[in-house]
């Protein structure tokens, strides 16, 4: 699901040509542009979709509705790891997640690469 998700504007700028901002949506960082709120300043609310800042949104009501999505978990669905939300979609668990570091002083294999895949040979050919 795709939300409009109101954020804070920390910093803005310029890249390539376009008004860019990093905006805070309650501990997550995006960057955003500006340009369909070109008088938008640091320090200002803005509900933001698909990266683009649409409408400036006063701090109180910002506020509450990222306090909402949070209890609810819709923050984490709109900026959490897409990979791990695939995952999650096909009821595998994410490999990654928090995997503890290996044991390496009972596992002397433990920690190293996986070897390179050798390219397939050609059966009679040495």
């Amino acid at each position: 699901m795709c939300l409009a998700v109101p954020g804070r504007v920390l910093d803005i700028g310029e890249k390539d040509g376009t008004r860019m901002a990093t905006v805070d949506f309650g501990g997550v960082q995006k960057e955003v542009c500006l340009e369909y709120l070109p008088d938008l300043q640091v320090g200002e609310y803005a509900i933001v979709h698909v990266g683009f800042a649409l409408q400036r949104l006063d701090e109180e009501s910002a506020k509450q509705t990222l306090e909402l999505f949070a209890q609810l978990g819709m923050l984490q669905e709109e900026f959490g790891d897409p990979w791990e939300q695939a995952a999650a979609a096909g009821g595998d668990s994410w490999p990654f997640a928090d995997d503890p570091e290996p044991d390496t002083d009972n596992d002397p294999e433990a920690g190293r690469p996986a070897p390179a895949l050798a390219a397939p040979q050609e059966e009679g050919r040495p």
